[in-house]
């Protein structure tokens, strides 16, 4: 998170206090901010509208399971999963699903192709870190009147074809990777973004831009589905709220880091990837093996046998790294903007007993076929506050033209009930908390055996 947005948003009770803006006209600031959110998302994703956020990805899928039939044509209780999607994902879908009296069914592509359903989901990136050009798939389920959604990482998107370019009438995925603290695992906004023709189904809540009695732009809440407006079995969705706080958060490190920083920060991560994946495949240990060739920040290596893999595993636990053990013989390991030199060089000797410097130059080794060749952020917003002072003052700008515990009491009860005490927000900023700060910094060498 960039040290001007943590100490001006996330630290700011001018931020931080502000509650749902029920009160378009006190809360322009906040509207503004959330407008840039689906801005980003609309850009990356490709699709038409997107709204300003949802709980979390797991949530989100689940939604768009629910719009799938709302939307679809089809007259099928059948709803495919993409066997690729993380575990959290498919437990929300199941439940979810459950309740509704529809059947999940997970599977491959080929599966997918050859059932009747009446919507299906698609994980880009797979949880193994595979990149696969869902264009011909989509195509494919789209001719029985499926409706199809696409969980996506939203920093991959930076570089990669987009959903909308593959054919998906729905993308979601968490922000969490645009300058949010893992925090443990959450909180992290989601963000959905869809065509303007599904506008009515969509869950949650979209901001919208309009015109005053003297002509002046001014922002709203265009659309939302909140149980408290609609009857219940008619609402579109019962999501009650929306990591606003998060979302402006995510929002606000795309207009500071604009198009050329997210593409550079994507970049990097991505090299980090791929010179891993070239330190195994240059190894002289024949027992390792890289299994996927295309990835975006996720390399998942095969060690040949169950005693290499648990030895490599527990070393690396021993210094502090948390591998993803996929298999008896399988580990993964996943790179991000918080990478760096020394963390290459521990991770490359884990598995190959030898530490490399990271090439001088930045490889990119994703197939041309899936890389984006549009532009992205390309609105004003993104490319005007990229240095601190600059985006200082926009965030100023905007906190002004807002209403919040700083400066009065808000006129509905439970938004004041709601507020988190300063007690309670201090420790998210912790680095301790925040940022999981780990055992190996602190050491000064490491003794790494097989």
């Amino acid at each position: 998170m960039p040290a001007v947005i943590q100490r001006n948003v996330l630290e700011n009770p001018g931020w931080y206090t502000a509650y749902t803006p029920y009160q378009a006209e006190i809360a322009q600031g906040r509207l503004e901010a959330l407008l840039n959110f689906q801005q980003v998302c609309i850009d990356l994703t490709g699709l038409e509208l997107a709204g300003a956020s949802l709980l979390d990805e797991a949530t989100a899928a689940a939604e768009a399971m629910a719009m799938s039939k709302r939307v679809s044509k089809s007259k099928s209780t059948q709803y495919f999963v993409d066997e690729r999607v993380y575990p959290q994902t498919l437990d929300v879908i199941n439940t979810r699903a459950k309740y509704f009296g529809w059947e999940v069914v997970v599977g491959d592509f080929e599966t997918a192709k050859s059932g009747d359903y009446f919507g299906a989901l698609f994980q880009y990136v797979g949880a193994e870190g595979d990149v696969k050009d869902l264009t011909d798939v989509i195509a494919a389920v789209k001719e029985n009147k499926t409706y199809v959604s696409v969980v996506s990482d939203i920093m991959s998107l930076v570089l990669l074809k987009s959903p909308a370019d593959m054919g998906a009438d729905v993308a979601l995925g968490s922000t969490q990777r645009f300058g949010i603290p893992m925090g443990f695992g959450g909180p992290h906004a989601a963000y959905f973004a869809f065509s303007d023709k599904a506008k009515r189904s969509a869950p949650g809540r979209i901001i919208g831009v309009s015109k005053d009695a003297q002509g002046n732009t001014a922002l709203r809440m265009a659309l939302q589905t909140r149980e408290q407006h609609i009857r219940r079995e008619k609402a579109n969705s019962n999501i009650c709220t929306s990591q606003v706080l998060l979302a402006n958060l995510a929002g606000m490190y795309a207009v500071y880091h604009g198009p050329g920083g997210v593409k550079r920060i994507a970049t990097r991560i991505h090299a980090f990837a791929t010179a891993f994946a070239d330190a195994i495949t240059e190894s002289n240990d024949s027992s390792l093996s890289v299994v996927h060739d295309q990835f975006f920040d996720t390399v998942v290596v095969d060690c040949g046998s169950e005693k290499l893999a648990t030895q490599i595993f527990k070393n690396a636990d021993n210094v502090g790294y948390n591998l993803w053990r996929l298999s008896d013989t399988k580990l993964s390991v996943a790179f991000s903007e918080t990478s760096d030199q020394q963390d290459f060089n521990t991770l490359t000797q884990l598995f190959v007993n030898k530490s490399h410097d990271l090439p001088e130059t930045a490889r990119v080794s994703l197939d041309s076929a899936h890389l984006r060749t549009d532009d992205i952020l390309t609105h004003p917003v993104f490319n005007s506050h990229h240095t601190e002072h600059e985006m200082l003052r926009y965030l100023k700008s905007l906190e002004d033209k807002d209403l919040a515990m700083n400066r009065s009491m808000i006129s509905l009860g439970s938004c004041t009930m709601k507020l988190n005490a300063t007690s309670e927000m201090l420790p998210i900023t912790w680095p301790e908390f925040a940022t999981c700060i780990l055992l190996h910094r602190a050491i000064k060498s490491l003794a790494i055996s097989r």
